[in-house]
């Protein structure tokens, strides 16, 4: 998922939501023991004056990683009970960006790089392609017709992604791209028993794309062939989507989220020397900048987000005896982190 951030005007506390705070890979661990103190010095400070706000755990396996599911809580389109993998993303950009879509099903298609080893697909970066705009409109064009014979409409979104209008992708669930990068794709294709079409459709667009002239240039040049396309941000927008769009928003709805994806793209590119580069640059940065809001005497949000849960915290007005039981024993920030 690319960072997404809330257009409205900002009426809540400014909210701070960190992708990747915390994952499973076996180095991440090591990796944050290591970081010297001042790295996360601020983060620390920041957690001292606030308290839990909402927790959200699902499994690792859920097709709708836990930043995506809290920044579309935040954002007002999702609720908890949203079903996995239906967080309707590409229908709100069909909806701001082609003023249309609150009726009909949506889906992001992603030109991608799969790399084929000898048992699975590992699914690489979409980013690493860096397609140009005529690339990418010129593989839509060659894709379209084989879509249109599902009654499937393509629209041309951005370079690397496209918007796909129809039906099947109402309540069809499918996998956040941050759920399969760098992993093998079976697991993470939707089960043939409920999308036996567009599992052919794809299998049609890697036979078309194994031919296509375009990645015989793309050869020529060294760079990565567009090889498949990976299928995400599914479901349809609630009834009411037209008033999220107007100033009559609940507060909850209209508030404004950063999402920094640095810790992510340090993930995905197995860097852990990156990944704390990315945690001393979020300290001294964002993370500052919402602490001295805090001490400014603002009500500000952090929400920290792992591969099976988020945890989001508010700023606190304690007691003094609960201020001076955070002085000396204050919330083991890394502890937080494990816990995601």
């Amino acid at each position: 998922m690319s960072a997404i951030t809330a257009s409205l005007s900002c009426t809540s506390p400014p909210h701070l939501l960190i992708p990747f705070a915390a994952c499973s890979a076996e180095r991440w661990l090591p990796a944050m023991q290591a970081l010297p103190p001042a790295s996360t010095r601020n983060l620390t400070r920041l957690l001292q004056g606030m308290k839990p706000q909402h927790a959200d755990e699902a499994s690792a396996h859920a097709l709708s990683p836990p930043h995506e599911r809290a920044l579309a809580r935040a954002q007002g389109l999702a609720t908890d009970n949203t079903a996995d993998g239906l967080i309707p993303w590409a229908a709100r950009q069909a909806a701001e960006q082609l003023q249309r879509g609150t009726a009909q099903g949506w889906a992001w298609i992603t030109p991608c790089h799969w790399a084929m080893g000898r048992e699975h697909a590992t699914l690489s970066d979409p980013a690493a392609l860096a397609l140009t705009e005529e690339e990418s409109r010129t593989l839509l064009a060659a894709m379209q017709p084989y879509f249109e014979t599902d009654d499937i409409t393509l629209h041309y979104a951005a370079p690397g992604r496209w918007l796909a209008e129809g039906e099947v992708f109402r309540s069809l669930p499918t996998a956040s791209l941050d759920r399969v990068l760098g992993r093998n794709v079976d697991a993470w294709l939707p089960p043939a028993a409920n999308a036996r079409d567009l599992r052919r459709l794809q299998n049609e667009m890697q036979m078309l794309l194994y031919t296509h002239p375009l990645n015989d240039a793309r050869a020529a040049r060294r760079q990565l062939p567009v090889n498949s396309i990976w299928i995400s941000g599914t479901g349809a927008l609630p009834a009411k989507f037209g008033e999220a769009l107007t100033p009559t928003l609940s507060q909850r709805e209209r508030e404004q989220v950063s999402v920094p994806r640095s810790l992510a793209e340090a993930v995905f590119a197995d860097d852990w020397a990156a990944y704390a580069q990315a945690w001393a640059a979020l300290d001294a940065g964002e993370l500052a900048r919402l602490l001295a809001r805090q001490q400014a005497g603002e009500t500000v949000r952090l929400t920290l987000c792992g591969e099976r849960s988020a945890q989001t915290f508010e700023t606190s007005r304690p007691s003094l005896r609960a201020r001076i039981k955070r002085l000396f024993a204050p919330l083991p920030m890394l502890d937080v982190l494990q816990s995601l």
